[in-house]
This record gives C-alpha cells, sequence and structure tokens, in this order.
C-alpha cells in the first residue's frame, strides 16, 4: 500500500511541475514600466534597482508615482501583491515599500520569481487624490532574466 501511494503521490507531482513548466502567459500581455492606475488618478512607473534580476535571487524595485499632470506624489502609503495568475499563488517573499527616495520615489524590497513565466506586480498607492491601483505584468524567461518592456508576443 505505502508503494502504491508514493507512486500515486510521484506521479502528480511531477504532472504539476509538468503543467507549471508549459504554461504560457496570454498573447500581447502588455509588460510596460509606466502606466496609468485604474483610475486615471496616478501615473506609476517601476524599474528594479539591479541591471538584470535573475529568478530565485531577492531584490529591490523603484517605484515612481506622479499625478496625473506629472507631478510627484510625495508620502503616498504604497502596497504590494501579485504573484503567478496561471498558477494562482503569491511570492514566496513578502515585498513591501521600505522608504521613500523623495519626488515621489519609493523604494520596494523583497521581490523574488521563484520560477519562470508570468508574474503580475500590483501596487496599490494611497495618496491626497485618493487611493488606486495598477498591475504590471512581467514574463521572466527560463534563463530566470525577466523580460521588462515591450509587449510579449
Amino acid at each position: 500500500m505505502n508503494t502504491l501511494r508514493r507512486l500515486c503521490l510521484a506521479s502528480f507531482s511531477l504532472a504539476a511541475l509538468a503543467a507549471c513548466s508549459m504554461t504560457k502567459p496570454p498573447p500581447g500581455l502588455d509588460v510596460r514600466l509606466s502606466r496609468p492606475s485604474e483610475h486615471g488618478l496616478y501615473i506609476v512607473s517601476i524599474r528594479p534597482l539591479m541591471a538584470t534580476p535573475k529568478m530565485n535571487t531577492i531584490h529591490a524595485w523603484e517605484v515612481a508615482v506622479t499625478d496625473s499632470a506629472g507631478a510627484p506624489v510625495r508620502d503616498a502609503k504604497i502596497t504590494f501583491s501579485g504573484g503567478m495568475p496561471a498558477h494562482n499563488h503569491g511570492y514566496p517573499t513578502q515585498p513591501r515599500v521600505t522608504g521613500s527616495a523623495g519626488e515621489g520615489r519609493y523604494r520596494l524590497d523583497g521581490v523574488k520569481f521563484s520560477m519562470s513565466g508570468w508574474w503580475t506586480m500590483v501596487i496599490a498607492v494611497q495618496a491626497a487624490a485618493g487611493s488606486d491601483q495598477v498591475t504590471f505584468n512581467t514574463i521572466v524567461a527560463p534563463d530566470g532574466a525577466p523580460l521588462l518592456a515591450g509587449v510579449y508576443p
């Protein structure tokens, strides 16, 4: 009975792993690093603070927030969420904004892409103009480097 149970568990594990590696992002996915928030209150931009963030490393990003006229949004409360929509899981870490760099720029620490595929980075902004959010799409290639601009084919 134990052998049968182990074989079933191993088969299930291999099938789940294969499903993860075969998942492709939707065609034409927008992977721009600067976007308006959902209700147009803010323009939010993100960029990694290292030249090429790699899979399975923890890295920091800068989040820049302006109002719709382009003025920096100071003293905003920024929160982060997201994950892999195709796999229905979040980040293996707890990314959070750890400080302000001034002029509407904030430091996001603790980002880690644990596998290749389509990831979302949801930035929620609460400031004087109100609460709004924006979702960024990132594709992490099998070699571990994210595609950071353009449109995914």
